[in-house]
Parts: C-alpha cells; structure tokens; sequence
C-alpha cells in the first residue's frame, strides 16, 4: 500500500528560479473527488496513471503506475476540464527533494513548493524562498483547481 506524506507551501520572490531546470507536466481528472482522485499525467515524455485517497492531515494513499504515453494523451481528452499545466522543478535543499510546481493557463500566476516527508512530525529545514504553509488549504490541490482556478480568486 502507498502513503503519501506531503507539506505544500507558498513562495517568496524567484531566488528559486536559478536552482534547476523544469519540466512540463500536463495532468487532468478522470475523477476529483476529494474521497478518490484519479489522474492521468504525462511529465515531459513520461506518463502516468495516480489514485490517490481522501487526505487527513499531511498524509493519504497514493498508488502511481506508469502507463504509455500515447494511452495518457487519449486518456487527457476524457478528463475534466480544464486540464493543469504546469511546470515543475526539483531541486534539493535540507536532505529533501523540494517539488516547485508554476501553473500555466488558467492557474497563471500560482507557484508552490511540496516536499515528501517520512512522517508527519518530520522536523524540515525550510529554504528562504519557501514561505506560508497551505497543507491543509483545499483550494491548492490540483483537483480544486480545475472548478475554481487560481485566476478567479
């Protein structure tokens, strides 16, 4: 069984930018439900088939199977609209992988950064450009920004 452990914050100016090269990831919904997530997601020239669980606290299920990318781009037109494009960037600081995610399109102008913990209380040195913490905020999950995008805030 997978578990996902994950906190999400918001970022402070663009010092982050200089860190490491991005990647295009295009994913849509097949079902956004907050008790079960079904997304497919292609991520450069991978893709990927990911269920996730309802989230309690930082912490949720999670199983992720590669699948063909042509299958992931047939399976983008079934999805919910619109899909999230974004750009991610990985770049490692205090012992951890920071995923920094800069939406496109509808999400325009929406940057956050998530790491992957071991445990909840996991204690985490934070970088400077990474400032308020939106865990447990549901307008960030990628699933929510498909109804109401971060443009319409």
């Amino acid at each position: 069984m997978g578990k996902e452990i994950e906190r999400k914050y918001l970022l402070v100016g663009d010092e982050w930018k200089s860190l490491g090269e991005g990647t295009l990831y295009r994913q849509g919904y097949l079902n956004s439900q907050k008790e079960r997530v079904v997304r497919a997601r292609t991520m450069g020239e991978k893709a990927a088939l990911t269920i996730k669980g309802i989230t309690v606290g930082a912490t949720r299920l999670e199983f992720e199977y590669d699948i063909p990318f042509s299958d992931c781009e047939s399976l983008l037109e079934l999805c919910e609209q619109p899909l999230i494009e974004k750009t991610r960037y990985k770049i490692e600081f205090g012992g951890l992988v920071w995923e920094i995610d800069e939406f496109h399109g509808v999400n325009d102008g929406l940057v956050v950064a998530e790491c992957e913990l071991e445990s909840e209380d996991q204690q985490i040195d934070k970088p400077s450009w990474v400032g308020e913490e939106v865990t447990g905020d549901p307008r960030y999950y990628n699933s929510n920004l498909i109804a109401n995008p971060y443009k319409t805030w």
